[in-house]
């Protein structure tokens, strides 16, 4: 029995309905989605601004006919009662309602119309499609958080285990909670892996002492999907070859939908059958292929809230050889909130010194984690969770490497500690600035 299917549709999501209306967008060829899109756009903005009032108050003068009359949405925008931003005929009792992980820094409270959460589920079971993998039949090993509660912890089990999911809790990276994890792999047949990349990466170090391929005690193991957090490339080599399968990138957000997955030909495919995604400067302008910008999204589907022109924080490249029907996301930067403000005034995107970090500090293997921290502009923390204490010279390599890279002047601090501090969903950021531009 398809339960994965068989609980969204007695949800009331019209899952069939969904997978039809997706087989016709992908069957559009590039002229024919052209005039789709346009008129996709047209309908969505024209239904907020007569259905939905707050809506009408946040776009004035937005024309459907003009793109660049329509303003940029931010999060602080939707922090206000969702009664407030609802669309006319929607309620909470009828809608899919979620709450954002508040990754950010600006959480709130969001909804979906069924059929536009019917089509969220439709686009993230094609994508997994492309590797054989079927929600309905393959087993999942789960790397997420779970709640610490005993109800909430007994619901999050209940619900893996009718989707055919087995959780690994991320909060204890020990190795003898991997020592437990690899008995589960031997002891089930998972298809594939999904999770938190950072935890994720931390059982594939763990395999690599250990002299492990998890192929070799689970077979039946066929791809590993990580998410939420960045995965670096040596990370997905080290992953690929102590899993013994494809690492696949996936990125998202829960309030619109699947936005990128890496598919066959290793290209990190946006999605354009419910997303139309731009990339804009701090003007709002729109900014060519292959250019840095903000990751501006709207959602094509959704009636019973507004996503227009939603500017989700995170900065990317859109490729050169993207076309309207095909978009292929080159790179994703990070967040607009993880810039540092360096003591000269210029700016840097946090994980700029997290990959300088990286590339020095786990040549040994004795750290096992990191996170960085901007405490002032000039000084920085480097927070470590390792088998020793980093040497002086390794310091000194780091603090250089910030200096050659960046500005002169910068103060590295280090400080290893038993466990890294991780969000209540389990996700681990890897760097934060304490530091505005006021500062």
């Amino acid at each position: 029995m398809n339960l994965f299917d068989f609980s969204l549709r007695l949800n009331g999501y019209p899952l069939d309905k969904a997978k039809i209306e997706l087989a016709h967008i992908q069957e559009k060829n590039e002229m024919v989605y052209k005039a789709f899109l346009y008129d996709k756009l047209d309908t969505i903005v024209n239904y907020h601004l007569e259905h939905n009032s707050y809506y009408k108050s946040l776009a004035p003068n937005a024309n459907a006919k003009d793109w660049n009359s329509i303003p940029v949405m931010t999060k602080k925008d939707l922090q206000q009662p969702l009664e407030k931003r609802l669309s006319k005929g929607f309620n909470t009792k009828n809608v899919y309602v979620n709450k954002t992980s508040g990754s950010s820094g600006d959480p709130f409270v969001f909804a979906k119309d069924k059929f536009s959460h019917a089509m969220t589920w439709a686009v993230i079971q094609n994508r997994f499609s492309w590797y054989n993998l079927d929600f309905n039949t393959s087993r999942q090993a789960r790397f997420y958080g779970i709640p610490l509660d005993k109800k909430g912890y007994y619901k999050e089990r209940f619900k893996d285990s009718l989707s055919k999911r087995y959780r690994f809790s991320v909060f204890d990276l020990s190795d003898a909670a991997f020592e437990a994890h690899l008995q589960k792999f031997k002891t089930t047949s998972f298809d594939y892996i999904n999770g938190y990349t950072s935890s994720i990466v931390q059982f594939a170090k763990y395999l690599e002492r250990q002299s492990i391929c998890l192929t070799s005690i689970c077979p039946t193991l066929k791809a590993c999907v990580v998410t939420s957090e960045m995965l670096f490339d040596k990370d997905k080599l080290l992953m690929e070859q102590q899993f013994g399968v494809p690492v696949i990138n996936e990125y998202g957000a829960s309030e619109l939908d699947l936005i990128a997955f890496q598919n066959t030909n290793n290209d990190w495919q946006l999605n354009s059958e419910t997303l139309y995604i731009e990339i804009l400067d701090k003007n709002n302008n729109g900014l060519p292929h292959g250019e840095e910008g903000r990751i501006v999204i709207t959602s094509l589907y959704n009636k019973a809230h507004p996503f227009i022109r939603y500017d989700i924080g995170d900065i990317g490249i859109i490729s050169e050889k993207s076309t309207l029907r095909n978009p292929i996301l080159k790179t994703l930067i990070g967040r607009t909130n993880d810039i540092a403000i360096l003591p000269s005034g210029k700016k840097a995107t946090g994980l700029t010194f997290y990959y300088i970090t990286k590339s020095i500090i786990e040549d040994d293997g004795h750290v096992k984690e990191f996170v960085i921290e901007q405490l002032e502009k000039h000084l920085f923390k480097v927070i470590y969770v390792g088998v020793e204490t980093l040497s002086e010279e390794k310091k000194e390599t780091i603090s250089q490497e910030m200096e050659r890279y960046l500005e002169k002047g910068l103060t590295i601090t280090f400080e290893k500690q038993e466990k890294l501090e991780r969000s209540k969903s389990g996700k681990l950021k890897q760097f934060t600035s304490h530091v505005t531009s006021a500062s």
